[in-house]
């Protein structure tokens, strides 16, 4: 079930948000956590419901884990129990969405025919996953103090955070379900709610979907392409998965505020980074978070001089790119990442420094041709692409026309000049002119879901 789709707007949400709330009314609030957790199965098990029990065994793991190293006392004993915790996570992972490319790569290297198995990716594996880990984590260091099973499913199951994150802590979240405020129908909470999904509806719908067409025929054509048709694919996809990504963490934050419950910013303008480090600061928020505190720390971070610093920067980029998907073009995105955060650092120890302007072209130009690594299905569509880009051989287009260039002028002006959704939430306020805002992002929202139908997410792939 998408969060842009008629049966997810008009049916999934309100039901459940009616009905959590009659209970909450009646003082029937485990009932009414109790009904959150179930609706939240539902909407994992509506896209493929072979996978919920999958999700419930590493839930069982999870939460049996975290509640027997809750009552350990020596530090050694409950270490052995995180890290089998750790390792049944990540073995689940690499099961479902590295088994294959193993394989592959085992034929590839050796010359074997070893065959592949039909192995469908659940659905937001890498999502729970590493949110998991982390509650380990924080069970091992006695962060967690609720421990019952029910809740403990909320946590991971929420659906406004569940298939793309954000990567929430334990801490960070299920308080929030515990105030007594919280469990009442809040006039504000609903409106800004409404306010940021439907805004998320419309980046995702009106912009992420427009350019996906533009860049899908590209990417599909990357040997014919002219240099402006290979700028004009390449830039629409930069735009498309800004717009997707950010569209959804706008909808995941609304949809959650419905339920008077403030989930992690994920989206912070990374566009605007004049760095590559401010950018990994501002794109995909929790997961640099996850990446700094659960691989880079524990590798040594940057206590162990500099040669080991820049090691560990390098592989947690790897593990980061391999993360977003099972191929060796994610592999190099991550090494190109790694490789300009050690420059980066390099370059700053020296006292070294770009105007801002030529700082902020750069940082944006060497996301916008690592993009190229992260949508393209092979190296050599990459090279492809990238070749085209670089080759100047002529200025003929081919694919598109020069109407496609306007709105990404347009675009990328206003993510530079303009306030982001998080920054315009905290200063929303329920006026009649906001009223009719609102009313105009449903109903174009609706109108594009009705004439195109619905489209999954990028990262649901992820």
């Amino acid at each position: 079930m998408l969060f842009n789709s008629f049966l997810f707007i008009l049916a999934f949400l309100p039901i459940v948000w009616v009905v959590y709330f009659s209970l909450t009314r009646l003082k029937k609030v485990i009932i009414a956590k109790t009904w959150l957790f179930i609706s939240s199965l539902f909407f994992y098990a509506w896209w493929n419901p072979i996978y919920l029990p999958l999700i419930l065994f590493s839930m069982i793991v999870n939460f049996l884990l975290g509640n027997k190293m809750s009552k350990l006392e020596e530090k050694r004993v409950k270490k052995r129990f995180l890290i089998f915790g750790v390792v049944f996570n990540v073995s689940l992972l690499c099961f479902f969405k590295y088994t294959n490319f193993f394989i592959d790569n085992l034929n590839l290297f050796f010359d074997n025919q070893f065959p592949t198995y039909n192995i469908i990716l659940p659905l937001a594996i890498s999502f729970f996953t590493f949110q998991q880990i982390a509650y380990l984590s924080d069970s091992y260091k006695g962060l967690t103090k609720e421990y019952n099973f029910f809740y403990y499913g909320l946590f991971v199951s929420f659906f406004p955070q569940l298939i793309a994150g954000p990567i929430v802590h334990h801490k960070e979240m299920m308080p929030q379900f515990s105030l007594s405020e919280n469990t009442k129908f809040n006039y504000d909470n609903t409106v800004k709610g409404l306010y940021m999904f439907f805004m998320g509806l419309c980046k995702k719908v009106l912009i992420a979907d427009t350019f996906a067409v533009i860049a899908n025929k590209g990417y599909s054509s990357v040997d014919t392409l002219s240099t402006m048709d290979a700028w004009l694919t390449s830039s629409s996809y930069t735009f498309q998965l800004y717009f997707d990504f950010s569209g959804y963490s706008d909808m995941a934050i609304g949809a959650a505020l419905l339920f008077n419950i403030k989930i992690a910013q994920n989206f912070n303008s990374p566009y605007k980074a004049f760095d590559i480090q401010d950018f990994w600061r501002r794109w995909h928020m929790t997961l640099s978070r996850f990446l700094r505190d659960y691989i880079y720390i524990p590798l040594g971070g940057n206590r162990k001089g500099e040669f080991n610093t820049l090691r560990n920067l390098m592989l947690t980029f790897l593990i980061g790119g391999l993360w977003h998907g099972a191929g060796w073009t994610f592999v190099m995105w991550g090494f190109l990442h790694g490789a300009a955060l050690i420059a980066h650092r390099t370059w700053k120890k020296h006292g070294l420094s770009f105007p801002n302007i030529l700082a902020w072209f750069i940082t944006f130009l060497f996301v916008h041709i690592t993009w190229v690594f992260f949508r393209a299905i092979s190296f050599e569509d990459a090279w492809n692409m990238l070749k085209a880009m670089f080759s100047f051989n002529g200025t003929q287009i081919n694919v598109f026309t020069n109407i496609f260039s306007l709105p990404i002028i347009i675009l990328g002006v206003l993510i530079l000049f303009t306030k982001n959704t998080n920054i315009r939430l905290d200063r929303f306020k329920p006026t009649y002119q906001n009223l009719i805002l609102l009313i105009c992002l449903i109903v174009l929202g609706f109108i594009q879901l009705n004439s195109d139908g619905s489209s999954e997410f990028l990262y649901f792939d992820f």
